[in-house]
């Protein structure tokens, strides 16, 4: 999925967007994820599912690619599952780096970027990297229309990225954060049962 992030920011019906699980949803994976949408044309969606924390940690990830930590802020921190396609491909997403560029990086919004080579990674492990970042593995992708069809077809939610939820709110509160910050209270749409 490399060349997915070598695509420049377009006008977009869902990039940039929160795209929130409706109860409803049968898939195993999807149930209450929440995704950043990272590109959306005619072509077809890209994401990245960020409340689906794996048991491997951002160091033993590193530590299997050979790259020296440095960074002690690292310990503990967990990797994210980000979707079903790929899970060998890595991809972080980070805030706007000041001074700083990467070799693979895509604009997703104005403070949200998804970055796919490795050169991010050594920085990171040496703590010259962003300040906020998720490091995931895999992505989410959907093809033309069928993003549309299932957001239509009440399975989903959407609204604006928030880098609070991304960056500040624990894994497991981030899809009752979502939800709520569209203004709408999650117990409310729990039992939703979507279209007959």
């Amino acid at each position: 999925m490399d060349e997915a992030a070598s695509h420049t920011q377009g006008s977009s019906f869902l990039q940039g967007q929160f795209l929130i699980a409706m109860p409803n949803l049968a898939d195993p994976y999807f149930e209450h994820s929440v995704t950043l949408i990272c590109q959306h044309d005619a072509e077809g969606c890209f994401g990245l599912t960020i409340n689906r924390p794996i048991q491997v940690t951002v160091t033993e990830l590193f530590e299997q690619l050979n790259i020296p930590v440095e960074n002690e802020s690292l310990k503990g921190l967990k990797a994210l599952s980000g979707g079903p396609v790929q899970p060998e491909q890595g991809f972080v997403i980070h805030g706007k780096a000041i001074e700083k560029t990467w070799e693979n990086t895509m604009q997703v919004t104005n403070d949200l970027y998804v970055t796919a080579s490795r050169d991010i990674l050594f920085d990171i492990a040496i703590n010259k990297g962003p300040k906020n970042f998720l490091l995931t593995l895999g992505c989410a992708s959907w093809v033309a229309g069928q993003m549309e069809a299932e957001v239509l077809n009440n399975s989903w939610l959407n609204c604006d990225a928030n880098s609070k939820i991304i960056f500040d709110t624990p894994y497991n509160q981030r899809w009752n954060g979502a939800v709520e910050k569209m203004g709408i209270n999650a117990a409310f749409i729990s039992d939703v049962a979507g279209h007959d």
